[in-house]
């Protein structure tokens, strides 16, 4: 059974998607206004870890991804560059699929754009406007929350209790336009000057954050879908304003199941800018050296729903773990083993996969799942020290640790780790210098490879060669 921590109900419930067999997902993707920072792909590691899940347990995934590419921060980054928006937002959409590619996350089904789906967003509110949901004021249209009995559902905040929250009123304070309820936000917002702005038939302007969200989600996975994730900021206001004018819209139930990851800090404090503790994947991976696979193993292996501290010590732990994986797979496929089967390994290698989806069915206890993971791998190197093993055992064992790196993506494709063509080169001097017994020549190359990350071993049926994770901390 699969069942996940429900941020609407407050509980853990049973998941049963609404067309059997069919999961519709729909998952915030990035404001592109900045480099997207490590909090940000704390978020879209752990969807993707629970899209990969949702496939391995034997669904078929729709996913959608919004890009937001309009709102105040774009706007305001653009007039302050002096450059049109489409301009302004690229570089930053394509650092944000550089960072997709490094992580290994699987691409989304769609990647909409606000900017292009204008149209969508002027019927929901139009459709609002007619229901009596919505009124218009001095060009621009709100969402009266007044209307909607069962706004603050998602988040357990009252419309009563708003005005009296200064965290709420803070964040309220976002729609800087006049309107009868400081309680209610808006749907679309009149042109300013200097301001992007389209002509549609609610009048001249742009849309609002939440309407954006409503559209591209339904309009591509339909009105009713079964799941919506993001960060726990989005709960208030975002996600609550997408149920409430969604609801509205349609007349029925907007998403089944929310999900919320919590939040990524650095050192114990929250990461800001003005603080000199935020990092961007460029940073570590590009600046420092850090091997995207570490940090997608860092970024996953605490529960979505618990803080998640970064520090360099827990990048250097999570390096430790990836490398007993790393040489426990190299092990088995390079070690000279008798053929055939011993039959000690199968039964290891199917409990330890059923354990490992198990774990992740229970609102994706990651921490159980990896437990079963490197149980085998404990299993297994036992197996081996005494000689239990055979060829046909390990190729067992291997093919169940890549069933779980489906889920888990942080080995390297099956096979040999390809070498980059100066790294090959060296491997190949090395092995030419010790032929010709030029020891001086030969140690310096291996020193040069290992701290290129490449660990040498020489063995009686020639040189071996294998890829250490880099941790990135000095």
């Amino acid at each position: 059974m699969i069942a996940f921590h429900n941020t609407l109900t407050s509980r853990q419930e049973p998941f049963a998607p609404l067309r059997p067999g069919e999961v519709g997902l729909y998952t915030c993707g990035p404001t592109v206004y900045d480099f997207p920072h490590i909090g940000n792909f704390r978020a879209y590691v752990f969807e993707d870890l629970l899209k990969r899940f949702l496939r391995a347990s034997g669904f078929r995934v729709l996913h959608v991804m919004n890009i937001t590419d309009v709102d105040d921060k774009t706007i305001r980054g653009a007039e302050a560059k002096g450059v049109p928006l489409d301009e302004y937002t690229a570089p930053y959409i394509e650092a944000f699929f550089e960072g997709i590619r490094a992580l290994r996350i699987v691409p989304a089904d769609h990647y909409p754009r606000a900017t292009r789906f204008i149209p969508e967003m002027v019927e929901i509110i139009q459709g609002l406007l007619e229901k009596g949901y919505a009124y218009g004021k001095d060009g621009s249209v709100y969402f009266r929350i007044a209307r909607f009995p069962e706004y603050g559902k998602l988040s357990k905040i009252r419309p009563e209790d708003l005005q009296a929250t200064a965290r709420v009123e803070a964040r309220l304070e976002a729609d800087e336009y006049e309107k009868d309820s400081p309680r209610d936000f808006a749907l679309w917002k009149a042109a300013k000057p200097g301001e992007p702005a389209w002509d549609t038939a609610i009048g001249r302007g742009r849309p609002g954050w939440h309407i954006e969200c409503s559209a591209m989600s339904t309009n591509l996975l339909g009105p009713a879908f079964d799941i919506h994730c993001g960060g726990v900021d989005n709960i208030f206001p975002h996600h609550e304003n997408e149920i409430a004018q969604s609801e509205a819209f349609f007349g029925h139930p907007f998403v089944g199941t929310w999900l919320h990851c919590h939040h990524l800090i650095v050192d114990g404090e929250k990461m800001s800018k003005s603080k000199g503790n935020q990092y961007t994947l460029r940073d570590l991976v590009g600046g420092r050296g850090l091997d995207p696979a570490v940090l997608r193993y860092f970024l996953l292996s605490t529960h979505y729903r618990r803080v998640l501290n970064f520090t360099f010590e827990a990048i250097d732990q999570s390096a430790s773990a990836l490398r007993r994986l790393r040489d426990f797979v190299y092990e088995l496929e390079h070690r000279s083993l008798p053929p055939g089967r011993t039959g000690e390994a199968e039964p290891i290698a199917a409990e330890a996969q059923a354990k490992f989806l198990e774990g992740l069915g229970d609102d994706l206890n990651v921490s159980a799942a990896l437990t079963a993971l490197f149980e085998l791998v404990r299993a297994g190197h036992g197996l081996l020290m005494d000689e239990k093993l055979a060829a046909d055992d390990a190729a067992s064992l291997v093919a169940s640790v890549y069933s779980m790196d489906e889920v888990l993506a942080v080995l390297p494709p099956r096979g040999e780790e390809p070498l980059p063509e100066d790294l090959r080169g060296k491997v190949e001097e090395r092995e030419r210098a010790r032929k010709a017994r030029d020891w001086p020549l030969a140690d310096r190359l291996r020193r040069e490879l290992l701290e290129a990350g490449v660990v040498l071993e020489d063995t009686k049926d020639g040189v071996r060669w294998k890829i250490r994770a880099r941790t990135g901390s000095g």
